[in-house]
């Protein structure tokens, strides 16, 4: 056997239903659709959610809790990133962003005090915890709190 000689198993491959590209297709005039009602109209069907006038799942299910709509989301950079940091003291936003360290750019930085710090580093960002600012300090670095999003 020879790699050419390789085909799908007898039935794998099924060929896609075309629907509406007329009666040689032996899908032509209605479209599968039937004639006539609801399910045959464009736009037709069932919304989704629709129990047939059960009162839908969604519904019967409690809500609980409180949303804030409010709250700003940081994306979070832990102390224990910069210890392997190669380049200048200063750490911007957008250094964090090239060296991979920032998930999502278009949100405000917060650092967080997770792991060791012993470099002296000048760390901008929109938020620190107390734990980071200490880790920082202690290890001889600067906090800058920027502002902006």
């Amino acid at each position: 056997m020879n790699l050419h000689d390789l085909t799908p198993a007898k039935g794998a491959k099924k060929r896609r239903k075309r629907i509406g590209r007329g009666p040689g297709s032996g899908h032509g005039k209605t479209a599968t659709k039937g004639h006539k009602g609801l399910l045959a109209r464009s736009g037709g069907g069932k919304r989704p959610g629709f129990e047939g006038g059960q009162m839908p799942l969604i519904r019967r299910l409690p809500k609980f809790g409180f949303v804030n709509n409010f709250r700003t989301e940081y994306s979070i950079v832990n102390v224990s990133s910069f210890q392997d940091w190669n380049g200048s003291g200063t750490i911007t936003p957008q250094a964090m962003v090239d060296a991979g360290l920032v998930k999502r750019k278009t949100l405000p930085i917060k650092i967080l005090g997770n792991g060791e710090l012993k470099k002296s580093l000048v760390i901008q960002a929109h938020k620190f915890s107390k734990s980071a600012e200490a880790k920082i300090q202690s290890a001889g670095g600067r906090v800058e709190v920027i502002g902006g999003v």
